[in-house]
């Protein structure tokens, strides 16, 4: 029978004694880490035309290339995680960098795109796994005093792979074809594979996270508000962001190039927006997280409204990006608040929830706009997001305190 508690081992889950300056390298190697998979799992984005045409297949079955990774990470967090419970960790990262490298490899290499789709599921599995291990191991790597801005600099991968890592694969794709595309993050996944071993320590097991450590978490209050305050935000962003590029077409009528410059700025906004989220997040989770969700809902509703014009159009996507970029660091700290004891499991939750909700507002997003508009799709966005205001308040009006707090 599965156990039901995670022990943790004294000095298990401490920083090692070690030079600052390893730490700090530590945390590069595991948000390059990130960086690399969050490129490889939104790459298609820009790419999807190329590889249907190689292939001869509609966007639409293209389009699974985005789909399938994130359900299978979904799944995969808590069972890959579970299975290699009782690994060094820093070992199952170097395994999930290898296998990443060779997902990349191989899409390069695909002569058929039953080929590529495989790939995307070894894509899936790493980010299941690399996420639920990597997400919580800033207050294992530096000081203390530095975890919130080391969780901050692992999230920055988030944004960081929109904004450089995406418009750098389709350039490349561009110029030499989306195969290379592949092969250089292979290679780039290498190098991240090289790194770990050299500046990341060490990592036994901080407690075995088995799957009744999951299910008695998720009969902890707090947990529930995470996962319901995840899926309302998550659902709420990528129902909408997905199809921002429809609706500065056919609403704002910007250019290609415009469009371009819109998301770039975004970008730019939300690795602000991760810092600043990464600074406050620690002092008042509550206020970090409803107030993103709050700047969420605003911009979505009035998209539609003042959308129309590029002016109003860019400055709703600067605050949007700002306050998506707090969401994340946001979400994992209310997880890792909500179960100090089990870290880990904590980490799995967080990327389980993430990831499937990912999915899931995405294609829930595309019924929308198939059967309505884009600024249909911006409304419903925005009222998803409200509820999440609301469900943040009734956290605060119950009186709930972590665990931490007591």
């Amino acid at each position: 029978m599965a156990s039901t508690t995670t022990t943790t081992r004294s000095g298990d889950t401490g920083p090692p004694a070690r030079s600052p300056l390893f730490g700090w390298l530590a945390v590069a190697s595991v948000t390059l880490g990130l960086f690399s998979i969050v490129t490889t799992e939104i790459l298609p984005i820009g790419l999807l035309t190329s590889i249907g045409a190689s292939f001869t297949v509609s966007d639409g079955m293209a389009g699974l290339m985005m789909t399938m990774p994130g359900l299978l990470a979904a799944v995969s967090a808590p069972l890959v995680t579970v299975a290699t419970a009782r690994i060094d960790r820093r070992l199952m990262l170097c395994v999930f960098m290898a296998v990443l490298a060779m997902a990349d490899f191989l899409a390069a290499a695909a002569s058929s795109f039953w080929l590529v789709l495989v790939s995307r599921i070894m894509v899936g599995v790493t980010i299941g796994g690399f996420w639920s291990i990597g997400a919580g191991l800033a207050e294992r790597l530096v000081p203390a005093a530095s975890v919130g801005r080391a969780t901050a600099v692992v999230f920055s991968a988030v944004p960081l792979g929109s904004v450089l890592g995406v418009p750098a694969g389709t350039f490349i794709g561009d110029l030499a074809g989306w195969r290379v595309t592949f092969a250089v993050m292979g290679a780039l996944s290498i190098g991240v594979l090289v790194m770990l071993p050299a500046f990341v320590p060490a990592l036994p097991p901080a407690g075995a996270t088995r799957l009744g450590v999951l299910r008695t978490l998720v009969h902890d209050v707090n947990i529930r508000f995470a996962l319901l305050l995840t899926f309302l935000i998550v659902s709420a962003h990528f129902g909408t962001y997905t199809y921002v590029t429809p609706f500065l077409e056919h609403v704002t009528h910007a250019r290609a190039q415009q469009i371009t410059l819109f998301l770039l700025l975004y970008g730019i906004a939300g690795i602000a927006g991760n810092f600043l989220g990464g600074a406050l997040v620690t002092r008042r989770p509550r206020g970090t997280f409803g107030s993103a969700a709050g700047l969420i809902a605003a911009v979505t509703l009035l998209l539609p409204v003042l959308g129309g014009s590029a002016t109003g159009a860019v400055g709703l996507l600067i605050v949007w990006g700002v306050a998506y970029g707090a969401v994340p660091v946001a979400s994992q700290a209310w997880f890792a608040r909500a179960a100090p004891h089990a870290p880990e499991a904590a980490s799995v939750l967080f990327t389980a929830s993430f990831q499937a909700t990912f999915s899931l507002g995405a294609l829930t997003g595309g019924v929308v706009v198939d059967h309505s508009s884009p600024s249909v799709v911006m409304t419903l966005g925005g009222t998803i997001a409200a509820c999440m205001v609301l469900a943040t308040w009734a956290h605060f009006a119950r009186r709930l305190t972590w665990t931490v707090d007591r």
